[in-house]
């Protein structure tokens, strides 16, 4: 061995050397991704066969609650699931109260059974937690449910998602009353905040008529503030790099922001993404009475089918103007209602949105979410995998029986 290292030139002995430093390179590296995958795996069964005690937030005005109730019981008793915990709303008690009373209980999940106003409530009080957050819609508007593609009026489906270990982290929004009185300022939204003309529309909206006619009814609200005067006031907005751009003295109808910009039929938003730690902020306004709201339709109608950000060329009397940033802040020459994802706060003339970026984790099924747009097509929403999600799933793949996240509900091993 040695006459023939010492036959060899001592260029081939540094090439025989880099060599063998490559593959034991290599082996180490394969050993450390085998490891590491094999504690990945090892984690997901362990979290697989451990129990989750789930709490259910259920809002029993609702029509058909009490009845969803009992479906609830009825899939974990037949899908071998702890008893989940239900605590349900009051008027003197909404959907944080108790989301914050189920986690002091031990609740693992967070599963919100309403509308738009509970989901928000009880994602509130979970947000920046470790804990997941289900839905399972019943009601009339539902947007944030359909955003995040959980299926609607079948309640078995839904709770298959809420069970599931499909997930997504998305933002939340903040909306502060800054010269409020009341002890909490701060108000959270997952679809749509805004103050102006929005507002006014949702609180003369009936709410009977509502139940009737659903999305309809906003309408009949709205028509009742087309003539009402315009907002006035001073619009600060922070951009991501943190510099302030101010505009004085400006007249508007409405100032909404953003973290889904997709409803039924529109989109009102097409730039807003969930995920990206950013608010869409839309400052809206109209002149010339009817003219100048028919022409501000069509912008809405001309952003839909275009899907970007843009103002009807051919539009007058009307304007849409869209920036995105990470706050801003309104003062008005005099008080205006605001409100959050449907739901009225009541008037304030010094307002301020934020948004905490990826601080809910909600479960989601793994088909993309779809959203019905202004030509009738279903368009995709965007749903991205979060990297610890996508690594985990691909986990799940490689075993035949793994079971899929968004397929099959966390199993409680059986005791018989």
């Amino acid at each position: 061995m040695e006459s023939m290292l010492s036959s060899l030139s001592p260029v081939w002995i540094v090439l025989i050397a880099i060599a063998v430093v490559a593959v034991v390179g290599v082996a180490v590296f394969l050993a450390v991704q085998a490891y590491r995958k094999h504690r990945l795996a090892t984690a997901i069964v362990q979290r697989d066969k451990a129990p989750v005690h789930y709490a259910f937030i259920l809002n029993p005005s609702k029509p058909g609650a009490e009845e969803v109730k009992g479906q609830i019981l009825a899939f974990f008793e037949s899908h071998h699931l702890a008893e989940p915990m239900i605590v349900e709303t009051q008027l003197d008690k909404d959907g944080r109260d108790c989301a914050r009373e189920a986690m002091e209980r031990g609740a693992d999940a967070i599963v919100a059974v309403g509308g738009d106003g509970t989901v928000r409530t009880a994602a509130s009080a979970v947000a920046g937690s470790d804990r997941p957050f289900g839905i399972v819609p019943i009601g009339t508007g539902n947007l944030f449910a359909r955003n995040m593609g959980i299926p609607i009026g079948d309640v078995d489906a839904a709770l298959t998602v809420a069970t599931s270990h499909g997930s997504r982290k998305v933002d939340m929004g903040r909306l502060a009353l800054l010269d409020s009185d009341e002890p909490e300022r701060k108000h959270a939204f997952l679809i749509i905040a805004g103050i102006g003309f929005d507002a006014a529309m949702i609180d003369d909206t009936d709410p009977a008529l509502k139940k009737n006619i659903s999305w309809l009814a906003y309408f009949v609200g709205g028509v009742k503030n087309l003539f009402t005067p315009r907002y006035h006031g001073d619009v600060t907005i922070i951009g991501t790099d943190g510099k302030e751009q101010t505009s004085k003295n400006i007249s508007f109808r409405t100032f909404m922001a953003g973290n889904c910009g997709q409803i039924p039929g529109f989109s009102l938003m097409p730039e807003a993404a969930y995920d990206d730690g950013i608010l869409d902020f839309e400052l809206i306004d109209t002149t010339g009475g009817l003219i100048g709201w028919a022409n501000l339709f069509g912008d809405v109608v001309h952003q839909t089918i275009t899907r970007k950000a843009e103002q009807n060329p051919l539009s007058t009397n009307s304007s849409v103007d869209q920036t995105q940033g990470v706050r801003a802040r309104i003062r008005l020459e005099k008080p205006a209602l605001a409100e959050v994802d449907g739901d009225i706060l009541g008037k304030t003339s010094l307002i301020e949105f934020t948004v905490e970026h990826r601080a809910l984790c909600v479960r989601v099924p793994e088909v993309p979410a779809t959203m019905p747009d202004a030509t009738g097509v279903m368009e995709p929403v965007k749903v991205p995998v979060s990297s610890e999600a996508a690594e985990e799933e691909e986990m799940k793949a490689a075993p035949a029986d793994a079971e899929q996240p968004g397929a099959s509900p966390e199993r409680q091993p059986s005791k018989d």
